[in-house]
């Protein structure tokens, strides 16, 4: 993509959006929602729950005036060049995750790299991440912290990896984050229930900012009798111990 002297490029807003099916006015900050009024390019990762967003919020426009572009784990970088045009000519877009925060366990990163070489503003407005919301209700390490994303699926390989990072909680103090398919919850809950030292602490923080949202920190022993069912419920996970070598 070139840039041309005569046109000034738009700016790429990445704008959080409901981790649920919370009224957007309760957890979108303003400047967010002003935005999202504002715009007539969107990158989304997928179209029907973008639409479902804007009707909620009531936008001052029809919704087929806007030029949505899908953005998933299927799109390959080339296809950036053709979704950030719009900036090239002059126009502003938004960037929205399904859920929470654009590019934090989200594929938005792809297009923030392409913007960057083109020269395009990017401009990250604050709102709803459920990974950074459970770290702060967690209680942990908020000072050092690891994401890990999604941990290995089969559960030799995934007992492996959390012995792993329950060593580095224990040797540096940092808390340990983790997510995972919903449902595929319960059984994460159960390997880490069988495969961590019973002092080592465990977040749960389910639903974050919903009705029956859920944050709980206790001991691996003290959670072994008291195991919430967190099936195809949205859910971080924090480990960390306090007691150092």
């Amino acid at each position: 993509m070139v840039m041309t002297n005569k046109i000034k490029p738009g700016i790429l807003y990445l704008i959080p959006t409901p981790l649920g099916d919370t009224a957007p006015e309760l957890v979108m900050p303003s400047e967010a929602i002003i935005k999202l009024h504002q715009l007539d390019y969107l990158i989304v990762e997928q179209l029907r729950t973008a639409r479902r967003l804007l009707s909620k919020m009531k936008i001052n426009k029809p919704i087929d005036d806007i030029q949505f572009f899908e953005l998933n784990k299927r799109t390959v970088e080339t296809e950036t060049e053709r979704y950030l045009q719009p900036a090239i000519e002059g126009h502003s877009i938004g960037l929205l995750s399904e859920a929470g925060s654009p590019c934090v366990a989200d594929p938005g990163a792809i297009i923030v790299r392409a913007a960057h070489k083109s020269g395009i503003k990017v401009v990250p407005l604050s709102g709803p991440s459920s990974i950074t919301m459970a770290l702060m209700a967690s209680g942990f390490n908020g000072q050092n912290f690891c994401f890990h994303g999604y941990l290995p699926i089969h559960n030799e390989t995934r007992d492996k990896y959390i012995k792993t990072i329950e060593k580095s909680a224990v040797q540096s103090g940092q808390t340990q984050v983790f997510i995972e398919t919903p449902f595929r919850n319960n059984q994460l809950l159960d390997g880490l229930l069988k495969v961590c030292n019973p002092a080592t602490m465990l977040c749960i923080a389910s639903n974050i900012s919903l009705y029956d949202e859920f944050i709980v920190a206790r001991s691996i022993s003290e959670w072994e009798n008291r195991k919430p069912d967190i099936h195809k419920k949205p859910t971080v996970f924090l480990i960390w111990n306090e007691k150092r070598p």
